[in-house]
């Protein structure tokens, strides 16, 4: 039986690594590396990112920081299996020590004091939008597909959405929320969410160029993004012209009310219809 290489050990190890640090001149990469689980969190890695990135920030030679997920999706949440198997196990710490850290992560990535840019190609929900949407830089892609959840099992959205979903156009952000709806990359764009829209095939010469910026100087680096972004295929009227519906809708004080002015509303506007299986399956 052939004896594998030093390389190939070293190879294999990285492999198994569930977040993986790269660095590059002044350029530091971090990476989920979880694709068979869509990239879902876990205490260690969040811990480690944790760890990381307060490292990089306090190094003056470090000038960015791009976030990505390897695999066909950047982050699909916390790794929510995992946590319930902890706990129905009696392991109820592991759970309490995850959401403090990840909560813990997400308010170091809001606050963060060098550029941090987030390549958002594939899945990105829950957990994934609170260590993405508090960004600098929010990269989206036509494989972005984005979502809050939380609903649909019984609570709330939380990383920090409460935040970023009130500073979305009109009650755009209270019809995410209570709905769980899914959004693709052109719409987020659209709605603010997203900074930037990059077609997943310029990603890697995206990522490139970045590598050679040598300060953090938010203007140099948005020069860098622009030369790749692309202009979605959703139009801003649109979104707009959805976003009245939303807004007549979901600016009820109650999901009965919000309910009782969609049924009201369905005969004249189609796109209600859709809005009310949301609302029945996920929050009601």
């Amino acid at each position: 039986m052939r004896v594998p290489s030093s390389t190939e050990l070293f190879r294999r190890d990285l492999m198994e690594q569930p977040v993986l640090f790269e660095e590059y001149s002044g350029t530091r990469k971090v990476i989920l590396n979880r694709p068979s689980k869509l990239n879902t969190l876990t205490l260690e890695m969040v811990s480690q990112m944790s760890n990381k990135l307060q490292i990089y920030e306090g190094d003056h030679t470090v000038n960015l920081v791009i976030l990505k997920g390897n695999g066909k999706a950047f982050c699909a949440g916390g790794d929510v299996i995992g946590n319930m198997c902890s706990m129905l196990t009696g392991h109820w710490s592991y759970g309490a020590s995850f959401y403090k850290k990840q909560l813990t992560l997400d308010h170091l990535i809001a606050t963060y004091k060098k550029p941090l840019i987030c390549l958002i190609d594939g899945v990105v929900m829950g957990g994934g939008a609170g260590i993405s949407m508090h960004g600098s830089f929010r990269v989206v892609t036509e494989k972005t597909v984005f979502a809050m959840p939380e609903a649909s099992i019984g609570l709330f959205p939380d990383a920090g959405a409460s935040y970023f979903l009130s500073k979305l156009p009109g009650y755009f952000g209270e019809y995410l929320g209570l709905t769980g709806a899914r959004m693709d990359g052109a719409t987020m764009l659209a709605c603010g969410l997203a900074t930037h829209f990059v077609f997943s095939k310029d990603l890697p010469p995206l990522e490139h160029a970045l590598s050679s910026v040598e300060s953090s100087n938010a203007s140099e680096i948005l020069s860098v993004i622009s030369k790749y972004t692309h202009k979605s295929n959703v139009k801003e009227e649109e979104f707009h012209k959805r976003l009245k519906s939303i807004n007549k809708c979901f600016s009820r004080q109650t999901v009965d009310d919000i309910l009782h002015s969609l049924l009201q509303s369905v005969d004249r506007d189609n796109c209600t219809a859709e809005i009310i299986i949301w609302c029945r399956k996920r929050s009601c």
